[in-house]
């Protein structure tokens, strides 16, 4: 938790003005969408708060814990919706992200995590930033993938568009923007493995490297099933759901397991 009290309140600003976002239209207006992009300001503000710290002699050093990761996870997502809502408003899905939004930025105020001193290899810094564009990869696909299924359930129920999806989008451009997302999350996932086995000191046959390749795993067949089986629909989305949950459970799931349940720092 920043222990100035700018800090906090940055933090609160934060969390406020996705609450207003989150607003119904008929109460907010034209300015929920510019709550939500003042929100995602400055929540970039509270994830450099969440992932630095600095100490007495002025060195900075590393934070982590499960929320600051889901916080940058969350940040990074909603700059995808952010971009996408200026061509393609969706009230629901903002007022869902705004919810979201504010509960993991309270959340990472609550569950700073833990200071590490600089790390031992000078690629680990890479290797976490991309573990973590690699999580906000698979967010911005998981979030289309909910869209195209909610798509395809109005259309047998012949309650939208034939051949449209959310806002009249055509289902086939949902479902290939959905899949380059995966695509651009498993080659950005592929290489913070990589780095991870072949120049980390520390990397070890753990809970959050069986997790990650079971992700890796996982969504690696999805893409194989899809360029040599065609899988596609709800069957294809429901692989992708899986291998996002791994991805998941592989770092912040096993540090919310020792931070918040255990009370215990957990390895590197």
């Amino acid at each position: 938790m920043p222990a100035e009290p700018w800090g906090v309140a940055v933090f609160a600003a934060t969390a406020l003005a996705y609450a207003l976002a989150a607003l119904p239209d008929e109460r907010s207006g034209a300015w929920a969408p510019r709550a939500l992009t003042v929100g995602w300001l400055l929540h970039a503000v509270t994830v450099v708060l969440d992932t630095l710290a600095v100490d007495a002699q002025g060195a900075f050093s590393a934070r982590f814990g499960f929320a600051p990761v889901l916080s940058a996870t969350v940040w990074l997502v909603l700059g995808v919706y952010v971009i996408e809502s200026r061509f393609l408003p969706l009230p629901g899905v903002r007022r869902v992200f705004a919810l979201l939004g504010a509960a993991v930025v309270l959340l990472s105020l609550a569950f700073p995590g833990d200071i590490r001193a600089p790390a031992a290899s000078p690629w680990a810094p890479l290797h976490w930033l991309l573990g973590v564009a690699s999580y906000g990869l698979f967010g911005a696909a998981v979030l289309h993938a909910s869209l195209l299924d909610g798509a395809e359930r109005r259309l047998r129920g012949k309650r939208g568009p034939n051949g449209s999806g959310p806002m009249g989008l055509p289902l086939l451009r949902l479902e290939r923007l959905t899949f380059r997302f995966v695509d651009a999350g498993f080659a950005v996932l592929t290489a913070a493995l990589l780095l991870g086995i072949g120049f980390l000191p520390h990397w070890r046959w753990d809970h959050k490297t069986v997790f990650s390749l079971l992700g890796w795993l996982v969504l690696g067949g999805l893409m194989i099933g899809r360029h040599l089986s065609g899988w596609r629909g709800r069957y294809a989305t429901r692989w992708l759901y899986v291998g996002a949950a791994l991805l998941l459970l592989a770092y912040a799931g096993s540090r919310f397991v020792f931070e918040v349940l255990l009370h215990r720092a957990p390895p590197v």
